[in-house]
């Protein structure tokens, strides 16, 4: 008899660890499961690879590739905010940013980018770090009059502006033809091809318009942003790979920490980022339904 129930309490407790080590083994098997490519990346001490274009003032290389611009510093400052220091700067084309994020060679990208829905189908942005407008170059004293798409349209204007900008899709959703917009790799080329008579109107954000329009020493004009439809005013985010969203989730709790805080303000004030851009109560999933 004896022998018996201590038989039953062994294969009991046999069970028992069986059933612990099964629970233990779960719950790691959802720990590894859950966590994305960047973390794993860090865990394995490797850096946080930023990705960013050439695009002043919001995020652009200086000596040795580093990482200047708001849009830079404030993701820095939020890394920072969560004890990431490890990062490593990748500089590319604008075009380049979302295929080098799915394809792996950036772990975050910056640049500045507009929260639309076209993009929201490809990366997982961050809460909006700010909201912003867009502007032309054109000619000096704008001869043609052109203030905004529909100028563009009826005076059968050339428009030209970034490969991949979101002035792209502006210009479609405003009735402008095909074969009256431009596209070219960046903004030093929307400034060359409006200064040489190629295109009668360059599409830039104001941020940028303003920096291009200081760097041409008089040779052309911003527009006002105000003449555009009041749609066209966008939201700002970081983007990741949707596999990085364990890692998202806590970038976003320390940007609701550190954005408008008096340490961001000292980091952009030389690139001229004020409580103006602040994006408000704006969320991520109203701008990728509505912009």
């Amino acid at each position: 008899m004896f022998f018996q129930k201590a038989m039953k309490d062994s294969k009991k407790i046999i069970r028992m660890a069986i059933f612990s080590i099964c629970v233990v083994a779960m719950s790691l098997g959802t720990t590894i499961a859950d966590a994305g490519p960047l973390m794993n990346r860090i865990e394995k001490g490797k850096t946080i690879r930023l990705g960013f274009a050439n695009e002043v003032p919001w995020a652009y290389p200086g000596e040795n590739n580093k990482p200047l611009g708001f849009a830079n510093a404030i993701t820095i400052g939020i890394l920072e905010e969560m004890g990431y220091t490890d990062i490593e700067p990748v500089v590319t084309e604008w075009g380049g940013l979302i295929p080098g994020l799915k394809a792996n060679r950036f772990d975050i990208i910056t640049g500045g980018m507009y929260i639309l829905n076209s993009r929201c189908q490809n990366v997982a942005f961050s809460e909006p770090i700010g909201k912003f407008g867009d502007a032309f170059i054109v000619p000096k004293g704008n001869p043609k009059g052109i203030h905004n798409y529909q100028d563009i349209k009826n005076k059968k204007a050339i428009f030209v502006t970034g490969a991949g900008y979101n002035s792209v899709e502006a210009a479609k959703k405003e009735g402008v033809p095909d074969k009256n917009i431009m596209t070219v790799p960046g903004p030093t080329e929307v400034l060359a091809t409006v200064r040489v008579g190629r295109a009668d109107a360059g599409g830039l954000t104001y941020f940028t318009a303003l920096n291009i329009a200081k760097e041409a020493n008089g040779a052309v004009d911003v527009t006002n942003p105000a003449d555009l439809p009041p749609w066209t005013l966008a939201y700002v985010g970081i983007g990741f790979r949707f596999e990085d969203t364990d890692f998202m989730e806590k970038f976003n709790a320390a940007r609701a920490r550190y954005l408008g805080s008096e340490k961001m303000f000292e980091a952009v004030k030389q690139y001229g980022y004020t409580e103006n851009q602040l994006p408000g109560d704006v969320t991520t999933e109203w701008a990728c339904k509505n912009r």
